[in-house]
C-alpha cells in the first residue's frame, strides 16, 4: 500500500505541511549527502508560478537541515528555453535565495550512464544527482501540453544537463513514446521523497501557461506513481489513460489505484481544471515549438579563440571525451558530442559558445 499526503497549505505556512511529509516519509539523513530538486523550467518569476516557489524550496531546505545531514546541494538543470545560464535562471527565479549556500550548478559536473538503445546509448547525468545519499524532489502541480500533466516522474526530466532534453524529444518523436521515455529517465536514479508544490497550481497548455489555479495544497509521497496518480484525479483525470503512468506501472514502480493508495488528508477534484489534450497534440502538434526542440538539437558547443586560454577544463569535464585542443583551441567533435554543454557551463573564460 502506497501513502500520499494531501497537506492545506499556502506560501506563508507551507513549513508545517512540509514538516509533515518528513513526518508521514522518514528519512534517515544524519551523515548523508541529500540533493533536493526542484522543478526549474526556465526564467521567470514566482508569481508566474512555472517553477516551484521559492517558499516551498525553502521549507525543504529547512527541514533537511534540521535532519543533520552532511551535505546538502540545490540544483535542476532548466529546460528546453533556459539551459547554459544555470545561475540566472535560479537567481530571477527567487530560488537562488531559497536555495542559499547550497546552491550548485548541475549541469557542469554530467557523466555518462546507460540508457535504453532505441532512444540514445547513453546520457549524461548531474553527477550530483548519481551521488546523492538521498534524492529529494520538489515538483510543481502543472498541465503539461505533451504528457497531459507534469508531477512527480516529469521532474527527473531535469536530471539531463543541456540539449539532451531537446534530443530526446525529437528522438521520441510521437507523444506516447515520450511518455515512456520519461520513465526511462526516471529510473536513472529514483528519488526517495517527493514533495510538491501545489500552492497555486497551473492549467490549459502547459508547462508554461498563463491560466493559474488556487489548490492550497502540499502534496508529498515516497512513491512517484502514487502521488502522480493523485494528482491526476485532482485535475479530473483517470490516472490510468496516462501511457506514463501506465508504463511505471507496468515496470513495478508503483501504483495509482484505488485501493492501492492511502491518503493522509481529503482529496477533492478540482472543478473544471483545463487539461491539454490526451493525445498530446498540444506541444506534439505545435509548430513554435517544434522549431524550438529543433533549433536546440542542432546547437553545439563553440570555443571563442579570443577567449579561449586552452586550459583543459572542458576536456577533463567533457562526459563522452567529445573535446580536443587543436593548435591550442578547444574543439567539439559533433558527432560525439551528446550536447549536455557542461563545456559551456564549466568554462571560466566563458569562451565555449552555443552555435
Amino acid at each position: 500500500m502506497h501513502h500520499v499526503l494531501i497537506h492545506p497549505a499556502t506560501y506563508a505556512d507551507c513549513r508545517a505541511a512540509v514538516e509533515r511529509a518528513f513526518e508521514l516519509f522518514p528519512l534517515d539523513l544524519v551523515g548523508k549527502k541529500v540533493v533536493i530538486k526542484p522543478n526549474v523550467l526556465r526564467a521567470s518569476t514566482a508569481d508566474e508560478h512555472i517553477v516551484t516557489h521559492p517558499a516551498v524550496l525553502r521549507a525543504v531546505v529547512a527541514a533537511v537541515e534540521l535532519r543533520q545531514p552532511q551535505e546538502i546541494v540545490v540544483g535542476d538543470n532548466p529546460g528546453l528555453f533556459s539551459y547554459g545560464d544555470n545561475e540566472s535562471t535560479f537567481e530571477k527565479t527567487g530560488l537562488m535565495a531559497a536555495a542559499g549556500k547550497y546552491y550548485r550548478n548541475l549541469g557542469d559536473s554530467p557523466q555518462t550512464v546507460a540508457f535504453p538503445a532505441e532512444f540514445m546509448p547513453e546520457v549524461g547525468v548531474s553527477r550530483e544527482i548519481v551521488d546523492a545519499d538521498i534524492l529529494i524532489s520538489v515538483p510543481k502541480f502543472k498541465s503539461h501540453g505533451l504528457t497531459v500533466m507534469t508531477g512527480a516522474i516529469k521532474n527527473s526530466y531535469g536530471f539531463l544537463p543541456g540539449a539532451q532534453k531537446a534530443r530526446l524529444h525529437q528522438i521520441a518523436g510521437t507523444p506516447e513514446r515520450f511518455h515512456e521515455l520519461i520513465v526511462d529517465v526516471f529510473r536513472l536514479r529514483i528519488p526517495g521523497l517527493f514533495i510538491m508544490d501545489a500552492v497555486v497550481g497551473m492549467e490549459g497548455n502547459g508547462p508554461a501557461s498563463p491560466d493559474l489555479r488556487e489548490i492550497g495544497l502540499i502534496l508529498a509521497a515516497d512513491n512517484a506513481v502514487a502521488l502522480d496518480g493523485i494528482v491526476a484525479r485532482i485535475m479530473g483525470l483517470e490516472p490510468g489513460r496516462l501511457r506514463f503512468l501506465q508504463k511505471a506501472r507496468a515496470l513495478g514502480l508503483g501504483d495509482f489505484e484505488d485501493q492501492k493508495v492511502s491518503i493522509d488528508g481529503e482529496l477533492q477534484v478540482v472543478p473544471n481544471f483545463k487539461v491539454p489534450p490526451l493525445g498530446g497534440e498540444a506541444i506534439a502538434c505545435d509548430e513554435a515549438v517544434q522549431e524550438i526542440i529543433k533549433g536546440r538539437t542542432e546547437v553545439r558547443p563553440t570555443a571563442d579563440p579570443d577567449l579561449c586560454t586552452a586550459c583543459g577544463l572542458c576536456i577533463e569535464h567533457c562526459p563522452v571525451e567529445a573535446i580536443a585542443l587543436e593548435a591550442d583551441l578547444a574543439v567539439a567533435d559533433v558527432e560525439t558530442c551528446i550536447t549536455c554543454f557542461c563545456c559551456q557551463e564549466i568554462c571560466p573564460e566563458m569562451a565555449m559558445t552555443l552555435n
